[in-house]
């Protein structure tokens, strides 16, 4: 699909996820860029093309209001660094953890999450 926008991200470049509402008895496809936007259809790829198509809609009318268009999750750049705040117990407890395992709060952590 060609962009009108040129260097600007599509649709396409976006994050889709698309579950089953037995509830509605249809698929919900929804962006995570996009929190409030949803479109759903009978099959998983009509969910995503109504989707596509609202996300398209939504881009289209951010850039004509000259509004921030949000960037999508593949083509942000991460560091790498977090920073998590607990409660003082919990962290005398990673640190003990860690300690006995030899290794850095950080590389514990790290092992949990992984």
């Amino acid at each position: 699909m060609k962009n009108k926008n040129t260097g600007k991200a599509s649709e396409e470049k976006y994050t889709f996820r698309i579950e089953w509402s037995e509830e509605d008895g249809v698929f919900v496809a929804r962006c995570l860029e996009f929190p409030g936007l949803g479109a759903h259809g009978d099959t998983q790829e009509k969910a995503l093309q109504e989707i596509k198509t609202v996300v398209r809609e939504s881009l289209d009318w951010l850039r004509e209001e000259g509004k921030p268009v949000p960037e999508p999750l593949g083509l942000r750049k991460y560091k790498g660094n977090l920073t998590l705040r607990v409660p003082p117990e919990v962290h005398r407890q990673l640190a003990i953890k860690s300690a006995e395992e030899g290794v850095s709060v950080n590389q514990y952590i790290l092992s949990k999450i992984s």
